[in-house]
C-alpha cells in the first residue's frame, strides 16, 4: 500500500499536517477451515496487503474520519449513541468505544485511511481495518498498556457488538500476531500459539478468486455448526469428558454411527481428519517437506467439498485445474460457497497454471477469475 498516497489525502482533507501512521494486514489461512469452533486448530499467517490509516488526535471530542477508498467523509462522537450510519465507519466506532471500554481515554482524532486488501477475497479486511485502529489507539491514547491478544479481541468484539458479525478470533489474531516468513498455529480451545517457519523457496502462494459468492453461506454455516453439536451430544453419553469434537477420533464416531444422521456423520468426519491435518501440517514444515503440506491441502479441499459439501462447481474447477496442472497443493480457502483457493504452485509452473485457470474458467464461467499473489508478512505496526 502507498504510504506517501495516504499521507497526501489526510493533508488534503485535514489541516494540512501530518499525523501518525499505522498499518495491519489481511490474513490467508493455510489449513484448518471449520475447526475454529470445533475447539481445533486454525493455521493462518498476514500476508503483504492490508489497510494503512494515519491519525492525528484534533484536541476535540468527535472522530472525523475519512475513506480514501469510498471518497466518504464521517464525523462522530465517542459515546454510545454517537454510532455512525455508515458501515466502513462502524468498524473505526466500534474500536473507539471497545478500547474506551478497556480503560484507555481515547480522545477525538483526525483520520484518513485505505487498503489494498481485495474485498470478498476472505482476506479479511474488516479485520485489518479494526486491528490498525486498535493498534493505533492503544499507542497514541493507552501507552501501549493493552497487550495484542486483548487488541485482537477488541476487533472481534466490534464486530459482535457493532457490526452485527459473530466471528471467531483468528481473522484480528492474525493481523495483530502476524510474523514475516512464519505461520500461527492458533489452538482455538485454550487460545494458546505457536509459530512455524513458512518459507517456501522455489514455491509461490497465490489466491485465485471464483468472484462468487453464494447465498446460502450463513444459514449453511449454522447447520454445520449443530451437525457437530448433534455429534458431540451423542459421543458424550460414552465418552463425558469429551467436550469438542476436538476431544474425538474416529473410533468415538464409529460408536455412535447408529444413533446420528448420515449427514451429521459426515460432517464430523471432516472435522476430525482436519483437526489432525493441522497439526501434520505443522510437522511438515519442521522438516521443510513442502510436498506433504501440498498433499493435505487437496485432502482438506476434498473434505469441504465432498463430506462437509461447502464447495461449489466454480472452486471444485479451480481445484481440478490445480491438479491438471500440477499444483503443489490447492484447497479452497475460507468458510466456502464461493471466494478463493489458496493455491501452492511451484515457480516454474506459475504462469501456465494461471494461464490455464484464467482460459478453463472464463470458457467455463464466461468471466476470468481475479488472481493474487501473497506473501507472509507482519502484523500490526507504527509505521512512521
Amino acid at each position: 500500500m502507498d504510504i506517501e498516497f495516504v499521507r497526501s489525502r489526510f493533508i488534503k482533507h485535514f489541516d494540512g499536517t501530518t499525523g501518525s501512521v499505522y498499518t495491519s494486514p489481511g490474513r490467508i489461512n493455510l489449513i484448518g477451515e471449520h475447526t475454529d469452533y470445533n475447539g481445533g486448530f486454525v493455521f493462518p499467517g498476514a500476508v503483504d496487503k492490508g489497510m494503512v490509516a494515519e491519525i492525528k488526535p484534533n484536541g476535540k471530542d468527535k472522530v472525523c474520519a475519512y475513506s480514501i477508498d469510498l471518497k466518504d467523509y464521517v464525523e462522530f462522537g465517542l459515546n454510545e449513541e454517537d454510532a455512525p450510519k455508515a458501515s466502513w465507519a462502524r468498524y473505526i466506532f466500534g474500536v473507539c468505544r471497545e478500547m474506551i471500554k478497556r480503560g484507555v481515554d481515547v480522545k477525538g482524532f483526525n483520520t484518513a485511511f485505505a487498503g489494498d486488501v481485495p474485498l470478498g477475497a476472505g482476506m479479511s479486511s474488516s479485520a485489518a481495518l479494526e486491528s490498525t485502529y486498535a493498534f493505533a489507539l492503544n499507542d497514541l491514547f493507552g501507552d501501549n498498556k493493552i497487550d495484542k491478544f486483548e487488541l485482537a479481541k477488541v476487533g472481534q468484539a466490534t464486530e459482535h457488538n457493532y457490526c452485527g458479525v459473530n466471528c471467531g478470533i483468528m481473522d484480528q489474531f492474525a493481523s495483530v500476531f502476524g510474523k514475516e516468513g512464519h505461520l500461527i498455529r492458533l489452538d482455538c480451545r485454550s487460545l494458546e500459539y505457536q509459530y512455524f517457519p513458512f518459507r517456501p523457496d522455489g514455491y509461490r502462494l497465490v489466491l485465485v478468486d471464483s468472484v462468487v459468492k453464494h447465498e446460502l453461506a450463513s444459514s449453511a454455516y449454522n447447520k454445520r455448526r449443530q451437525s457437530c453439536e448433534a455429534v458431540v451430544a451423542a459421543i458424550k453419553k460414552n465418552h463425558p469428558t469429551v467436550e469438542f469434537l476436538r476431544d474425538c477420533n474416529m473410533d468415538m464416531l464409529n460408536e455412535v454411527k447408529a444413533e446420528i444422521t448420515q449427514e451429521d456423520y459426515m460432517r464430523a468426519e471432516y472435522v476430525i481428519e482436519e483437526i489432525q491435518r493441522v497439526l501434520d501440517v505443522c510437522d511438515a514444515l519442521e522438516k521443510g517437506d513442502y510436498e506433504t503440506v501440498g498433499q493435505k491441502m487437496y485432502e482438506t479441499h476434498h473434505g469441504m467439498s465432498k463430506l462437509y459439501e461447502v464447495s461449489c462447481e466454480e472452486l471444485d474447477f479451480l481445484n481440478d485445474i490445480a491438479f491438471d496442472c500440477g499444483v503443489t497443493g490447492s484447497r479452497v480457502m475460507g468458510g466456502g460457497f464461493g471466494g478463493c483457493t489458496i493455491n501452492l504452485v511451484k515457480n516454474e509452473l506459475y504462469e501456465t497454471f494461471i494461464s490455464t485457470a484464467k482460459e478453463r474458467f472464463k470458457e467455463k464461467f464466461g468471466r476470468s477469475p481475479k488472481v493474487y499473489d501473497v506473501v507472509i508478512s507482519d502484523g500490526s505496526h507504527k509505521i512512521c
